[in-house]
């Protein structure tokens, strides 16, 4: 699951929005720091109320994660996706797609999801507006085994940067797929991907509900 998904339901409460995107986000901010689930449980009861939202939105990743990767959904269109690279990669044996169909899933996930609540990714962002970016980066420096001085400016980034919308258009989320891949030192993606991004968008969009089951995910 990616940052919209994660996010989209908690629009309104700015901290708790920002905890589930800390995760990725960290990722791209410094591979050394990691957000485990025993060192974040313990403050989601914090006495500061920041603390607490920011750990409990870091839970909530966690937990839709734990089920989102586990859905049959999941597990068939992210294999769908990895088939159709391996047919674009079949003179490269060493193409990750199995990394490919995972991410791409998740990306087009989001791309449908803000297609269909228009507006939504607005308020999205909006709520990072509102939050105090070093305060974040305190209250996550708590709960990490490497601290990081680098979280406060990469959150001001991802809010001026605005990337989830470029998903909504393939040759774009090319480009963002294209950075991804840059930062895992794997070589860029051609632009015979487009096709796949846009019949990969059609199989997310008539299977959402084997993606997101009610029981787990109440939009």
């Amino acid at each position: 699951m990616n940052y919209f998904a994660h996010g989209m339901r908690f629009v309104d409460r700015p901290y708790f929005l920002t905890g589930t995107a800390l995760p990725d986000l960290l990722s791209v901010v410094d591979r050394r720091v990691r957000l485990r689930r025993k060192n974040v449980l313990p403050f989601t009861q914090d006495e500061s109320w920041i603390q607490s939202e920011i750990a409990s939105g870091i839970k909530q990743h966690l937990d839709d994660d734990h089920w989102f990767h586990s859905t049959q959904g999941f597990l068939e269109i992210s294999t769908d996706l990895s088939l159709m690279f391996r047919k674009l990669f079949v003179n490269d044996q060493y193409a990750r797609v199995g990394f490919l169909g995972h991410i791409v899933t998740e990306l087009l996930l989001d791309a449908v999801l803000m297609e269909q609540n228009p507006g939504l990714i607005d308020h999205y962002y909006e709520a990072f507006h509102q939050i105090d970016s070093l305060k974040v980066e305190v209250a996550t420096n708590k709960m990490v085994n490497n601290k990081t001085d680098q979280l406060k400016h990469w959150l001001i980034h991802f809010y001026k940067e605005g990337f989830l919308k470029d998903y909504l258009v393939p040759q774009k989320m090319l480009v963002r797929l294209n950075q991804v891949m840059k930062r895992v030192k794997l070589q860029p993606l051609p632009g015979e991907t487009i096709p796949i991004l846009k019949t990969g968008r059609g199989i997310v969009e008539k299977r959402l509900n084997d993606l997101l089951p009610p029981e787990h995910y109440v939009s």
